[in-house]
């Protein structure tokens, strides 16, 4: 083989190496408690309700808002 192969070869093992190391590890990766994952799963609940819960002082229901199509 050729040495500009064969370091090519190397540094494409390598850096799949690294990769796989990095997928494996987890680098930063935190644990959270159950208490802590059950207060963060309250916290994101109450957000998904304000932000999808819409304007609760505008009437949505009673009307058309937008002109058809057709």
């Amino acid at each position: 083989m050729s040495p500009r192969l064969l370091i090519a070869l190397a540094v494409f093992v390598a850096f799949g190496a690294g990769m796989m190391f990095w997928v494996v590890v987890q680098p930063n990766a935190t644990t959270e408690t159950p208490a802590a994952a059950a207060s963060s799963g309250a916290a994101r609940q109450e957000h998904r309700e304000r932000f999808f819960g819409g304007d609760p002082d505008r009437d949505v229901r009673g009307g058309q808002e937008m002109k058809p199509r057709w």
